[in-house]
C-alpha cells in the first residue's frame, strides 16, 4: 500500500502544490515580502469578532487605570453600615454610612439618593474627587471643617480620591 502522500510510486512524500517548505530551507520567492504589521492587524480584528472582550472586563480595566496614582495612598474601609451596622425597624432608605482610614486621616461619608456628603477628619481643606467609571467627576473642595458635598448619588462602582497636603489619598472601590 502507499503512502498518502506518495503519489508517484517513488517513496518519497510529494508535497501538494501550494505548501511551502516548513523547515524554512526554502528561500521566500523574491519580491513577496511577509508583512508582520498587516498580519497583526488581521488577527486583531479577528479576535474582535471572534472573541470580543467582555464589557464588564474593559469597564474593569478602565476604572482600573483612574487609580493610576502610584504615589496614593489607599485609604481602607473601616466601617459600612450595609454590613456592620444594626438595621433600624422602620427606617426606609436609610442613608448608608462608610468611613475610611488611612494613615492619621479619616473620610466619613454619607451617602444617599440626595448624592453623598463627607468629612475628612481631622478637618483640613483637600481636593475631592469621585470616581466612577472612566472619568472623574467634577473636582470637589473641603470647607474649612473638612466637609464636602456630590449632588449626584453615584451609580455603580465608585471610589473617592482625595488631594491634601500630605498626599494623595484613594479609597477602596465600592459598588452602591
Amino acid at each position: 500500500m502507499d503512502d498518502i502522500g506518495d503519489i508517484d510510486g517513488t517513496g518519497d512524500i510529494d508535497e501538494p502544490d501550494g505548501i511551502d517548505d516548513i523547515d524554512g530551507d526554502e528561500e521566500p520567492v523574491e519580491g513577496e515580502e511577509f508583512d508582520l504589521d498587516l498580519l497583526e492587524e488581521e488577527l486583531r480584528r479577528a479576535a474582535a469578532i471572534l472573541d470580543p472582550v467582555p464589557p464588564g472586563l474593559r469597564q474593569i480595566a478602565v476604572e482600573a487605570f483612574a487609580l493610576h496614582d502610584l504615589d496614593a495612598e489607599i485609604a481602607e474601609l473601616t466601617f459600612d453600615s450595609v454590613v456592620d451596622a444594626l438595621p433600624v425597624r422602620g427606617a426606609e432608605d436609610a442613608p448608608r454610612m462608610l468611613t475610611f482610614h488611612a494613615g492619621g486621616l479619616t473620610v466619613d461619608v454619607e451617602l444617599g439618593a440626595h448624592g453623598l456628603m463627607g468629612q475628612v477628619l481631622p478637618p483640613q481643606t483637600a481636593s475631592v474627587e469621585v470616581l466612577s467609571g472612566p472619568r472623574a467627576g467634577s473636582p470637589l473642595s473641603t470647607d474649612a471643617m473638612g466637609r464636602f458635598t456630590y449632588d449626584e448619588s453615584p451609580s455603580g462602582p465608585f471610589a473617592l480620591r482625595l488631594r491634601t497636603d500630605g498626599g494623595t489619598l484613594v479609597t477602596d472601590w465600592l459598588t452602591v
